[in-house]
């Protein structure tokens, strides 16, 4: 009997802004970014903004070329009809899709499936759990006006980028309401989508994995056809610069 066709590993690649200096100058810098990314590299208002742009933008070449030996100065990128960056020319099939918030950045990239990556700060501010709680689905405002003062904020912040996470994966990005949608977790622990624009049985498609890198962050990984124990984590901050000099 033939064994059901598993998909490919979800690649997660975590670099600390704080080793995005030693990342970038292993790499070459900014010589990999095309002169539209340069330009916008320098339009970026603040050091920290700045930094974080070049990381994000050095990571996902060496992400992808990790994934398919393509070098990472030969990636090329085309936007989408909601501005999500794709490789082009697309030889291997990869997607992929970034995020960065102060503190640190990540890319995801699978075997062509549809993926989206958030990470935010945790716990939220009280500004932040107030907004937020006035867009979530009604069962999400529910669950976070039950859930203990305590651990409120923490759980505004994984909502928000569970959220920011299944959009991106979706290519909409924030053109959608977020309470068109709802988040729940399962009886046996899994983290499961409820969206009344998709096909009956189209929930049951996405897998949603949630970590928390660090005590000052949050992170949600979205895989279209994903599955249990499908994500690799590297964390950049790991490896040594020889390391990711020879990618």
């Amino acid at each position: 009997m033939t064994s059901p066709t598993r998909p490919d590993p979800t690649s997660l690649w975590l670099l600390p802004e704080q080793a995005v200096d030693g990342f970038a100058a292993a790499l070459g810098g900014t010589r990999l970014l095309t002169a539209d990314e340069r330009a916008r590299l320098e339009r970026r208002l603040t050091p920290g903004a700045r930094r974080r742009y070049l990381g994000a933008r050095l990571l996902c070449r060496y992400a992808l070329s990790a994934r398919t030996g393509r070098p990472p100065d030969r990636w090329r990128f085309r936007l989408g009809e909601h501005g999500r960056p794709e490789p082009e020319p697309d030889e291997e099939g990869v997607r992929f899709n970034l995020s960065h918030t102060e503190g640190l950045i990540a890319c995801v990239v699978t075997q062509g499936r549809g993926c989206g990556v958030d990470v935010g700060p945790t716990p939220s501010t009280a500004e932040l759990v107030t907004h937020l709680g006035r867009r979530l689905a009604p069962a999400e405002r529910a669950e976070l006006a039950a859930t203990a003062s305590g651990a409120r904020a923490a759980r505004a912040s994984e909502l928000w980028v569970l959220k920011e996470a299944y959009l991106k994966a979706r290519g909409t990005g924030l053109c959608r309401s977020l309470g068109g949608f709802s988040f729940l977790t399962t009886a046996v622990g899994r983290i499961a989508v409820h969206d009344p624009e998709q096909p009956a049985g189209a929930d049951a498609r996405w897998w949603f994995d949630l970590l928390h890198p660090g005590p000052q962050h949050v992170l949600a990984v979205a895989t279209e056809d994903g599955r249990p124990g499908a994500l690799r984590r590297t964390d950049l901050s790991d490896l040594s610069l020889s390391d990711i000099s020879y990618v």
